[in-house]
């Protein structure tokens, strides 16, 4: 397999700018998907598409809130998977272990929910990660 040459760059420009200058062309180079300030500034002298990331802070922080509530919903479920095993292990109660078994299918369900939720959350992060 071959192995990619690293570019050497020889030559060296020097451009005097304003600080207003120097400071948007910063910020758009911080929107930018390019990892260095030079590549940034390569691709705009060199007339090269430059592909910028748009975020929406709204969507920042819903995403925040709901992967937090996802977390939550999944420590209560395994909260309660674990009550529910620890229940079914007690022999000599006999009304705790149908206690258990009815509540089986409120574990199910809530299972479920838990996973639409994490599906949904799945969803809006690759839409989000598109735009």
């Amino acid at each position: 397999m071959k192995q990619r040459e690293k570019a050497v760059y020889t030559k060296r420009v020097t451009v005097r700018l304003r600080p207003t200058e120097f400071e948007r062309l910063k910020t758009e180079f911080k929107k930018s998907t390019c990892r260095k300030f030079s590549d940034y500034l390569r691709q705009i002298m060199l007339a090269k598409p430059v592909t910028i990331l748009h975020r929406n802070a709204t969507a920042d922080a819903f995403l925040t809130k709901m992967i937090g509530l996802k977390n939550e919903l999944s420590a209560v479920g395994k909260n309660f998977n674990q009550l529910v095993k620890k229940l079914q292990s007690l022999d000599h109660i006999s009304d705790i272990k149908m206690w258990a078994a009815l509540n089986e299918t409120s574990k199910k369900i809530l299972e479920q929910k838990v996973e639409e939720i994490r599906q949904k959350l799945y969803q809006i992060y690759e839409q989000w990660l598109q735009k």
